[in-house]
C-alpha cells in the first residue's frame, strides 16, 4: 500500500534524459534539447496533473528568473496550448517560493525570498495551509529535499535523448526507501511520464 506523509505534498517535477541527466555538460540551464518533447501532449498533460492540486511553488533563482520571465507571457498569446496558458495563470496567482542568497527583494508578485536551508523551508510550509507545494525543475533544490527525505511525490518526463554527460538527479547516498508507481503515460516522440508516491509507514494513501 502507498503511504504517504499526512496534510500539504511535496511534489517535485522535473525532466531528465534517458541516460540519467537533468542538463547537459559544459552548458549549463541549456534546456534546448528539452523543447521538442516539452510540447507533446503527455508532458504538457501530466504538467496539469501536477499544478493542478498545487497552491504553491517551490523554486531555486535561477529557475525563478527563467520561469517567471517566459510564462506570464503565454497569457493571451496567439495560439499558445490552453494548456501552457493554464499553467502560466496558475504560476502567477499562486504563491511561490524562491530560495536564494542573493536577491534580496522579489522582483515578481506573490514571491517569497528565502536565504534558509530548503529542508526548513519545506518545514515551515507544511506545517501551513494549502495544496500540494510543487518544485518546478529546480535540481538543487529537488536534490536536497530527496537527501532530507522530504518528497512524497516524484515526478519525472523522461525523454528519449541522451546527453553523454552533465550532473545527474540521483546521487548516491540518498536514503534508502520504497517508492510506488501511481501513473505513466507514453506519448510522441518516445516521451514517457511517470508519477511515483514515497512510501511511508502508517500514514494513508493520498489521490
Amino acid at each position: 500500500m502507498t503511504e504517504q506523509t499526512a496534510g500539504r505534498r511535496v511534489v517535485a517535477n522535473i525532466s531528465l534524459s534517458l541516460d540519467g541527466h537533468y542538463d547537459g555538460p559544459g552548458a549549463p540551464t541549456n534546456m534546448a534539447w528539452v523543447m521538442p518533447y516539452a510540447v507533446t501532449d503527455v508532458a504538457r498533460d501530466h504538467l496539469t496533473s501536477l499544478w493542478k492540486p498545487a497552491t504553491t511553488a517551490l523554486l531555486g533563482r535561477v529557475n525563478a528568473e527563467g520561469f517567471l520571465a517566459f510564462w506570464p507571457t503565454v497569457i493571451g498569446m496567439e495560439g499558445a496550448d490552453p494548456r501552457d496558458e493554464g499553467f502560466a495563470k496558475w504560476l502567477v496567482d499562486a504563491d511561490k517560493v524562491v530560495l536564494s542568497s542573493t536577491l534580496r527583494q522579489a522582483p515578481w508578485e506573490r514571491t517569497t525570498i528565502v536565504d534558509k536551508p530548503t529542508a526548513e523551508v519545506v518545514a515551515d510550509l507544511k506545517a501551513t495551509e494549502g495544496g500540494d507545494i510543487l518544485v518546478l525543475s529546480s535540481a538543487s533544490v529537488i536534490k536536497a529535499l530527496l537527501e532530507a527525505d522530504q518528497v512524497d511525490r516524484l515526478a519525472i518526463t523522461i525523454f528519449p535523448v541522451f546527453l553523454s554527460g552533465g550532473p545527474r538527479l540521483f546521487d548516491d547516498g540518498l536514503p534508502t526507501g520504497q517508492w510506488e508507481l501511481v501513473s505513466q503515460a507514453a506519448g510522441e516522440h518516445g516521451t514517457l511520464a511517470l508519477v511515483y508516491d514515497r512510501v511511508r509507514a502508517g500514514r494513508p494513501t493520498a489521490p
